[in-house]
């Protein structure tokens, strides 16, 4: 596909409800401007340099080793078929905490601004998801997540000089000085807590590189010709988006008094000593949301659909929630493919049907993108009673990227990693992540604290594998020189 589509196909799989709903509000909130560093990181490194670094190299060696999935890639690379089913089941099982709770984002955001139940918004997004899917294929996702795109751009510019026009914020020059008067740590560059935020942009731009829906954008291109105009296109949108939700988020310490005198709220916080002050002041309504975030009576989710129904009139509501419906939509239906496709086309016509037909190959990859929404269904619904919807992001991003990240990387570029090198990576990557969720899930103490060390987590569990592919591949046997030019090439 053109420059274009693909540039609006990389950026809408990139940003979906997780992000409006669950990163923007919450670290937003946690943040203030600060947060902004993170649409920053996302344009720089999740945009601009994912596309100058890996597009051109990306293609060139795909077609050359006719490969059409991450799977498929490192198996030619790695001459390993056991990778490529390690790989494949990797993508179908992690991908699912990621679609869930994207699905789960969403419902929230039709649950507050529609007051639609949890469960029915959930059974639509499923019903939608499957028949956009089932029904398309790649071109026709990409095609209409080029429109979806354009939504986005301009719901968030509208929704951005709304929610700055309202008389909580009153323009940018005054939403400096309140956030200022109330913590000047909200508008510091450089805030206390800062590490975190540097793991919140490690995860969710370094993530990028090494997710297989978003690499798989480059194997799609045209020609190399169009790489150029793509990689300005993204960065834009990127820049458009991301600040745009996280700037937002940073808002919704300014709207405290009026979420905490909203009817729906009342149960959450009359009960708490500040309560009338609250009402009245930014700064104590900071302070009593603080505590029942930290509390888990009221859930960071909440936050922007919450912001959104003060600040927007209804027309423009309904913009926003195309908005986020689309991102969403795009996201879903790319892990959905590049899910149903890893288990079709690297599983069982790679490795158990070499002779499966075309024909017999849709069908099963359509009956898998079924059981895959499905089970993103479950997951979805568990999370209404799971709040920690960034950790559970967190978690899938790090596990699969982790797994994924240095293999490819050192593969586009390094002739010297090892099959070794490779499976270390992938097993120390994944591994890390695996080990490090279920260590904390399993005990009470310790799973209050995964909301806040989830980034850190997946961070780590991509920068490791960096480090451990390159020494695992310097002590290790090398291929062969025939090897290294069928994967290259003679010019490679």
């Amino acid at each position: 596909v053109g420059p274009w589509i693909t540039a609006f196909a990389y950026g809408t799989t990139y940003f979906s409800a997780g992000l409006f709903i669950g990163y923007a509000g919450g670290l937003g909130f946690s943040f203030g401007l600060p947060v902004v560093w993170i649409a920053i990181g996302n344009a720089l490194f999740g945009g601009l340099l994912a596309w100058v670094v890996l597009a051109k190299r990306t293609r060139a060696m795909t077609v050359h080793l006719n490969s059409m999935t991450m799977p498929e890639f490192l198996e030619a690379r790695y001459d390993s078929r056991l990778i490529k089913i390690v790989s494949a089941l990797i993508i179908f099982v992690f991908m699912i905490p990621y679609s869930g709770s994207v699905y789960s984002g969403l419902s929230f955001l039709f649950v507050n601004v529609l007051q639609i139940n949890y469960d029915i918004a959930l059974i639509f997004m499923t019903i939608l998801t499957g028949v956009y899917l089932i029904l398309g294929g790649y071109f026709a996702i990409a095609l209409s997540d080029f429109i979806q795109g354009l939504i986005m751009i301009v719901g968030t510019v509208l929704m951005v000089s709304f929610i700055f026009g309202h008389s909580a914020i009153g323009g940018f020059s005054n939403y400096l000085l309140k956030m200022q008067t109330i913590d000047a740590n909200l508008i510091n560059a450089f805030p206390q807590g800062g590490i975190n935020l540097l793991w919140l942009v490690v995860l969710t731009s370094l993530g990028a590189w090494g997710l297989p829906q978003m690499v798989q954008k480059f194997y799609a291109i045209k020609n190399e010709r169009v790489i150029r105009t793509a990689t300005i296109v993204t960065t834009i949108f990127c820049v458009i988006i991301a600040g745009a939700a996280y700037l937002v988020g940073s808002t919704t310490t300014l709207f405290g008094p009026e979420i905490i005198k909203m009817p729906a709220n009342a149960g959450v916080f009359s009960a708490s000593p500040d309560y009338v002050a609250a009402t009245q002041d930014q700064a104590v309504a900071r302070k009593v949301l603080g505590e029942s975030l930290k509390n888990n009576t009221y859930q960071n989710t909440n936050l922007i659909p919450q912001v959104m129904q003060l600040a927007l009139p209804n027309g423009l509501l309904i913009i926003i929630l195309l908005l986020v419906l689309s991102a969403s939509m795009s996201t879903l239906s790319s892990l959905v493919l590049v899910s149903s496709s890893a288990i079709t086309i690297d599983l069982l016509k790679g490795h158990f049907f070499p002779d499966m037909s075309k024909t017999r190959s849709l069908l099963v990859m359509r009956l898998l993108c079924g059981i895959f929404i499905l089970l993103s269904l479950f997951v979805a619904k568990t999370g209404e009673r799971w709040p920690y919807l960034v950790a559970l992001m967190s978690f899938s991003w790090g596990t699969v990227a982790g797994a994924f990240l240095a293999p490819y990387i050192y593969g586009l570029f390094w002739r010297g990693v090892t099959k070794a090198g490779a499976w270390a990576g992938l097993v120390v990557g994944a591994g890390y992540s695996i080990v490090t969720f279920i260590w904390y899930a399993i005990d009470p103490v310790r799973f209050g604290l995964l909301k806040s060390i989830a980034p850190k987590v997946g961070s780590i569990a991509m920068l490791l594998p960096l480090v451990v592919v390159p020494i695992v591949s310097w002590l290790t046997p090398k291929f062969s020189q025939s090897h290294i030019i069928k994967v290259f090439g003679s010019n490679g």
